[in-house]
């Protein structure tokens, strides 16, 4: 059963975020702003100004008392010791914000909005330094773990982008629908009604491997190389969209919440882990050595099928409600995940240990 943290909204929870210290800040609809202490016990509480929705709460990872939040179109800074007046104010977005993600070294945030847009705030001289673009919402943005100057992207043109700060173009992209089909993958003719549009990424604390959340239900993971990234995994997460994906400071540990009120624990370890023995990796090896052998790479491809298949998630929580958004927190020495739903509380649930 899960713990419920209650009191500290009045409507739907948007989003969740933890800094290091166990401090656990969570936004809502209309304008709701709450601190939570471990003990689920609201310790500060906030209205934004015009009542717009909080879809992005962010800590700082180098200063933990640092809360980046998106509200509208509007990016406010506020210092969670005095939970008042926002000490910052930024408007670069047109429309309102999906997402914010700030890179380790604190330099560089990056808002996605409804216009397709990513605008890339300097924070040091608090300007917009890049404007990154899908040609659809993007719900997604992520700066790479140890690669302060890169970050990925998702949205609801099926595109995953891979971009570096000195390029306004991005470095790399994948079209998940197109790369269903060229795969011949069983569920490609049923990709034209439930198409994967994509919802949430996640990096690992390696920053090379990031995981991507879509409306089809699946699981994508992925891993960058150089300048590129190849599909490295793929798994049916949920019989409904995936809207959030989270990797945990453990390797490769992931969660995801669905719309079909499920959150699941992958370890994905095994099969990223050993990179050489991918049977997707060996099939590109292999149409490079033989590019007329057709038939053998059409049953490659069906073991690669097989052993993606055969990934089972760890824990299974039946959480009943659609999942907005998932967080992880430490709280009194154990590992927690923090569910957002429907609902004006926040659900705990325990984890297990690796």
């Amino acid at each position: 059963m899960a713990d419920k943290w209650t009191g500290g909204h009045s409507s739907s929870i948007l989003c969740l975020n933890a800094n290091t210290e166990g401090l656990v800040a969570s936004g809502a609809e209309r304008g709701e702003l709450t601190l939570w202490d471990g003990g689920g016990t609201p310790a500060g509480q906030l209205q934004l100004p015009k009542a717009d929705d909080v879809t992005s709460v962010v800590f700082s990872a180098r200063r933990p008392t640092r809360l980046y939040t998106s509200h509208g179109e509007t990016i406010s800074l506020l210092d969670v010791r005095s939970l008042k007046e926002p000490v910052e104010r930024f408007h670069v977005n047109e429309e309102e914000i999906n997402c914010l993600s700030v890179n380790e070294t604190e330099s560089f945030l990056a808002a996605a909005d409804d216009s397709g847009a990513i605008k890339i705030m300097d924070l040091e001289n608090k300007k917009v330094s890049r404007s990154l673009r899908h040609s659809n919402i993007c719900s997604s943005v992520v700066f790479r773990p140890q690669r302060p100057q890169s970050l990925v992207s998702c949205g609801l043109d099926m595109q995953v982008m891979l971009w570096n700060l000195q390029k306004a173009r991005p470095l790399w992209t994948t079209n998940l629908q197109e790369c269903d089909t060229e795969e011949d993958s069983p569920q490609s003719a049923g990709q034209f009604f439930n198409p994967p549009l994509a919802h949430s990424l996640s990096v690992a604390s390696c920053g090379n491997i990031f995981g991507c959340g879509a409306q089809d239900g699946k699981v994508r993971i992925f891993r960058v190389t150089g300048v590129k990234f190849e599909r490295e995994l793929e798994f049916q997460g949920h019989s409904l969209g995936v809207s959030q994906v989270l990797f945990m400071p453990e390797a490769y540990w992931l969660l995801t919440g669905g719309n079909d009120g499920k959150v699941l624990l992958w370890d994905v370890s095994s099969e990223v882990g050993k990179q050489q023995k991918s049977p997707a990796k060996s099939l590109q090896r292999r149409k490079a050595q033989a590019p007329t052998s057709t038939k053998k790479d059409a049953k490659l491809n069906k073991v690669a099928s097989n052993e993606h298949a055969r990934v089972l998630p760890k824990l299974t929580i039946e959480h009943g409600e659609k999942v907005n958004w998932i967080s992880r927190a430490e709280i009194k020495g154990s590992k927690r995940v923090l569910v957002a739903d429907q609902s004006s509380s926040v659900s705990v649930y325990p984890l297990p240990e690796p």
